[in-house]
């Protein structure tokens, strides 16, 4: 591989291009900054400069992997380089993702997040910190249905300072993801999140009528919606993927169940589901029963990517709705 950082770059883009990568050019900064342990901005300087590869090294300083030789980044890139062009995710390549303004742990086993789903976080996020200006003084106690890398419960606790998080995964490998990114978000902030694993529907009964904001992004996939791309297909576990039943809302319907269960009375619901199921998301909520205000909002790109419901006052006519044990969450 050439040792020049300009054309290394320009050879491995042309390789994840050829490969069917979407953004060959910017994976190929990532992977050679992850390499070379500097921030993608000097890698992108030393492009413009014609600078190579060695002077990443004398830019990285104490960072860890410092010593490497030049020769050894080469080879660690040109390792990465042939995952990344069999479609294994760029994120388990470099161990992170960000979310919003986290870098989030990640790897084999947990979803990956999205950025679509940063704007379900927003909503949440927004109500939270409406509740806070309404309450001074007071907590504002927020609930992450299945929470795979933790990523909705950690931008709520780090967003919201007065926000009383607590968060749930059934799955054991994403579970173990979330606990270390819940330990090392609160090691760097200070920001508590209230981990468990569990139950979506069944988890934080002492909590019931309590909660101010529910949110979620539960598996809700069809069964025959196999997704396009590589990297989610053959690399995201499908227990975070299908949502079950024939039309992949099953396990979306017991979320929901324990988000009426959760809520206080004018609390808010939020979960993210495909653009395809935007009708079908609102009609499960009403047949849940307990909300009002159903609606779908759009995620950033213009898509519609989340229903949003307020729970009611219950009333003889309108019962707190029950989870359903033939409901499954994987």
């Amino acid at each position: 591989m050439p040792d020049d950082v300009s054309r290394l770059l320009r050879e491995a883009a042309a390789g994840l291009a050829q490969a069917g990568i979407d953004s060959p050019r910017v994976d190929a900064e990532l992977l050679l900054a992850h390499v070379a342990g500097v921030p993608r901005e000097r890698v992108v300087s030393a492009a413009v400069l014609g600078r190579p590869v060695a002077s990443l090294l004398l830019a990285s300083g104490s960072a860890p992997g410092a010593d490497r030789t030049a020769e050894q980044v080469l080879d660690e890139m040109s390792r990465l380089l042939a995952a990344r062009a069999e479609r294994v995710p760029l994120q388990h390549l470099t161990g992170s993702a960000p979310f919003r303004h986290l870098e989030l742990l990640v790897g084999p086993g947990v979803f990956v997040p999205r950025p679509e789903t940063e704007q379900v976080a927003q909503v949440a996020i927004d109500e939270a910190l409406e509740v806070a200006a309404r309450r001074p003084g007071e907590p504002v106690v927020a609930v992450d249905l299945c929470t795979g890398t933790g990523a909705i419960a950690l931008a709520l606790a780090t967003e919201v300072p007065a926000a009383r998080v607590h968060a749930v995964e059934l799955d054991r490998d994403a579970h173990s993801w979330a606990e270390r990114n819940v330990a090392r978000t609160r090691a760097a902030s200070g920001a508590v999140v209230h981990l468990v694993r569990g139950d979506a529907r069944t988890a934080f009964a002492d909590l019931d009528g309590t909660c101010d904001v529910v949110v979620s992004n539960p598996p809700y996939v069809p069964p025959g919606a196999v997704p396009r791309d590589p990297e989610v297909a053959l690399h995201d576990p499908q227990v975070a993927l299908y949502g079950l039943g024939d039309d992949g809302l099953e396990v979306p319907r017991g979320v929901t169940r324990a988000a009426a269960r959760l809520l206080t009375d004018g609390g808010l619901y939020v979960m993210e589901h495909a653009e395809v199921q935007a009708e079908a998301a609102r009609d499960m909520v009403a047949q849940v029963g307990g909300f009002d205000e159903i609606r779908t909002v759009d995620d950033l790109t213009g898509r519609p990517r989340m229903v949003v419901a307020r729970r009611v006052r219950a009333t003889s006519d309108a019962p707190a709705a029950q989870a359903d044990p033939s409901d499954m969450e994987d």
